[in-house]
């Protein structure tokens, strides 16, 4: 069976180290130990790296070893994320001060990712903005980029939870 590319926003990995909202926190770790374990192939952007690199100590050591202790790929900005993410401007899902975030689903869509994990819900983990992508990914030939929570992914898995 094909393993899922999951697009992680540094939303997840900055909650690995979150005691102030433990169930995401919880969750967020759940979910890196099943990509330890191989269960999904994990893809990043340089905006991720950017972003726990602008993080302060010592919560940016933390993040960085928790970086290291995974495999993933970091993807490379392209002509392709930069047009898309200026396409989702355009289309008013998020506004220029988001300009990251749109690049957060540009890199997702652009790399054939099966989805984009985030707590972000203000910009990104809402209706309007997964709604928003479905239809201008339509009218450019993307597929749909659905934009779950790690708890989407680490909840629910067993059968005999009845």
């Amino acid at each position: 069976m094909k393993k899922l590319k999951l697009y992680l926003d540094t939303s997840v990995i900055s909650h690995l180290d979150a005691p102030d909202v433990p169930e995401k926190q919880e969750d967020s770790r759940k979910l890196w130990a099943l990509i330890k374990s191989g269960e999904y192939d994990v893809y990043i952007s340089p905006i991720v790296v950017l972003e726990v690199d602008n993080c302060p100590e010592p919560k940016k050591s933390f993040l960085v070893s928790s970086l290291k202790a995974i495999r993933y790929t970091l993807l490379s900005e392209t002509d392709e994320v930069i047009n898309l993410a200026k396409l989702y401007l355009d289309a008013g899902i998020l506004r220029e001060k988001s300009f990251d975030d749109c690049q957060h689903i540009a890199y997702a869509c652009s790399n054939d990712c099966d989805m984009l994990i985030s707590w972000n819900f203000k910009h990104l983990v809402n209706f309007k903005t997964i709604s928003g992508v479905k239809s201008v990914n339509a009218r450019a030939g993307y597929k749909e980029m659905p934009i779950y929570t790690p708890t989407m992914l680490v909840e629910g898995g067993n059968e005999d939870d009845t």
